[in-house]
């Protein structure tokens, strides 16, 4: 898995980085959720700038943060999303549920 993690404030930011599919989605949900339980985060942010593909697991794994975070009343955004992923986003419905930036600092001052 190629992610890096970083918390500023109550926000997880979640840097990704190559191919968001079957074989990475379940260990990078099982280290968010962990990070999102053992904490005090409250928002998400998953930049997928450097995200080069991403399937049907890399999908749900967004949707399934999205109702995580939203159900403790917290927020989630994605930045960065090159114009292939922004478009399976939005095919997808995602962009409707997930409010969508090209930059983290649009979002918070890292």
């Amino acid at each position: 898995m190629d992610a890096e993690f970083k918390q500023v404030r109550n926000t997880l930011v979640v840097r990704i980085k190559g191919e968001l599919d079957m074989l990475i989605s379940d260990k990078l949900r099982k280290e968010i959720d962990t990070r999102l339980e053992n904490s005090a985060i409250k928002n998400l942010i998953l930049d997928l700038g450097k995200v080069t593909f991403i399937d049907s697991s890399g999908l749900g794994l967004i949707i399934g943060r999205y109702k995580k975070v939203t159900g403790s009343e917290g927020r989630m955004y994605i930045v960065g999303a090159q114009p292939p992923i922004e478009k399976m986003l939005y095919f997808s419905g995602i962009s409707k549920l997930v409010s969508m930036y090209r930059h983290e600092q649009d979002i918070i001052s890292i």
